[in-house]
């Protein structure tokens, strides 16, 4: 028995819970929040307002939730994983009819003085339901088409309604999110295969359909993919931000043009660049080293969220640890991919970068969901 274990075996269970918290992840967590106020420090030309002042103060608000989740049992969210599931989809349906419409979309829900993007909520919640609802499953009935098509019905409903909004990028992402934790859960990989190929006939159909009275998508999102393939067709128009951003970003160099020097973003050139883009400008700022610094951040989080899943003692904790980890990787994925021209860009921001509320709350909740697989997991005694 080491030093530590003998000490946390003789403290009361409250303290001995915050030993057992995941603490390399807690201050990566905080390391990478770090960067988006300083980067939202820089872009507001070295002020505090109007976004890392406030960022900051949900940044403590999401820890705080977070160190509660962290404390609260497993059993607990596992008991309440159909409730909160049930209630963002109702929040959903609520920004279908009440919502506020901002940049052309109707994403928020004004709630009093607090304003909500329930499509945030939607990412862990559905985590959540999908997690609880395999480990209830028996595993003999997993790949049974009954049980796989109620899974399938639990992704569709919070995506359809995203999409609706219409936001494209975080509709994909939760069906994919989703599908990847069915993956994990044991389903047949004959599902996936049948996914895949439906998958690009969806594509097809998509491309098919533009210019038609039933075409699928908005007229902004296929400028979007006409952009991705080639900026040069409209580059003051839809191919404005990727040219920007390749500018940005190629303008830096191997160090960068040095902290608040960023031409791209001081003079405005730089669209979204408290959002979306904000990589772009840590790019043009600190150069190779500090994109692939904040990229080696972000891998270490995911590296420890990976021990966490390997460590948890029941599949509801494996499943949600996975569902937490991979939302978590393909948000950083897609944003890093979109601006450097790899992806088409879908409105995705940077986890814990990128200037917003809810995304920033909800995420660092999705990782006090994660810290309570890892610290009510049974401990082997010495």
């Amino acid at each position: 028995m080491t030093y530590l274990e003998y000490n946390v075996k003789r403290t009361p269970a409250g303290l001995a819970k915050v030993m057992h918290l995941n603490w390399p992840l807690v201050v990566l967590v905080i390391a990478v929040a770090g960067v988006g106020l300083v980067m939202l420090f820089s872009v507001a030309g070295g002020s505090m307002r109007p976004w890392a002042e406030p960022q900051a103060r949900r940044f403590a608000l999401g820890m705080v939730l977070m160190f509660a989740i962290a404390f609260t049992p497993l059993w607990f969210w596992r008991s309440i994983a159909a409730v909160a599931y049930a209630l963002s989809v109702l929040l959903l349906l609520g920004v279908e009819f009440f919502g506020t419409i901002g940049m052309g979309a109707r994403r928020w829900l004004e709630l009093g003085p607090v304003r909500l993007q329930p499509s945030e909520l939607a990412k862990i919640t559905l985590v959540m339901a999908l997690a609880a609802y395999y480990d209830w499953l028996d595993l003999k009935r997993t790949s049974h088409p009954l049980w796989v098509l109620i899974a399938l019905v639990i992704i569709v409903v919070p995506t359809l309604l995203v999409l609706r909004q219409p936001d494209l990028g975080t509709g994909l992402l939760l069906g994919a999110g989703g599908t990847i934790v069915m993956f994990a859960a044991g389903v047949s990989w004959i599902y996936f295969a049948v996914a895949v190929a439906a998958a690009g006939g969806t594509v097809a159909l998509v491309l098919a359909s533009r210019g038609t009275e039933w075409q699928i998508l908005r007229d902004y999102q296929y400028r979007r993919i006409d952009a991705f393939i080639d900026p040069s067709l409209d580059p003051l128009g839809a191919g404005y931000h990727i040219s920007q951003a390749k500018i940005a970003m190629g303008s830096g160099g191997w160090s960068g043009r040095g902290f608040m020097q960023g031409t791209q973003s001081r003079l405005n050139f730089l669209p979204e660049k408290h959002t979306d883009f904000i990589f772009t400008t840590l790019a043009e700022e600190f150069g190779f080293v500090g994109a692939v610094s904040l990229l080696a951040l972000y891998l270490l989080i995911i590296a420890f969220c990976i021990v966490t899943i390997l460590r948890a003692s029941s599949r509801f904790g494996a499943l949600l640890a996975t569902g937490v980890t991979v939302s978590f990787f393909l948000y950083f994925a897609v944003n890093m991919a979109m601006v450097m021209g790899l992806l088409p860009v879908v409105g995705v921001p940077l986890p814990l970068v990128s200037f917003g509320g809810s995304a920033m709350v909800v995420l660092l909740i999705s990782f006090g969901l994660l810290q309570s697989v890892h610290v009510h997991r049974p401990r082997t005694p010495a």
